[in-house]
C-alpha cells in the first residue's frame, strides 16, 4: 500500500465515522448518551485541520475534515437541541 493510499483511505473513515451517530440521533432524537464535549471538541479540532490544509495548500486534508466537521457540528447542535427533552421523564401510560 502507498502511502496515498493509505490516505486516502484513513481521510474516507475519519470522514464518514460520524454519519451513523448523526442519522441514529436524527431518527431517534435521543442523545443523553452523547457527551456534548465530544462531538463540539471534534468540531473544533477538525476545523483547525482544514484551516491547516487550506494554510499549506493541501486539498485532501481540506476535503477529508469537511464531512466530519459537518456531522460533529449538527450532533452538537442536536445536543443542545434535544438535551432538554432527554431530561424529561416520561409519563405512565
Amino acid at each position: 500500500m502507498t502511502a496515498t493510499t493509505i490516505g486516502l483511505v484513513a481521510g474516507t473513515l475519519t470522514s464518514i465515522a460520524a454519519i451513523p451517530q448523526v442519522i441514529k440521533t436524527v431518527k431517534t432524537r435521543h442523545v443523553r448518551d452523547i457527551s456534548i464535549w465530544q462531538p463540539l471538541l471534534l468540531s473544533f479540532g477538525v476545523a483547525l485541520w482544514m484551516v491547516y490544509g487550506i494554510l499549506i495548500g493541501d486539498l485532501p486534508l481540506i476535503l477529508a475534515n469537511i464531512t466530519p466537521l459537518v456531522c460533529n457540528v449538527i450532533l452538537t447542535g442536536m445536543k443542545l437541541r434535544y438535551g432538554k427533552e432527554d431530561c424529561l421523564i416520561p409519563s405512565e401510560p
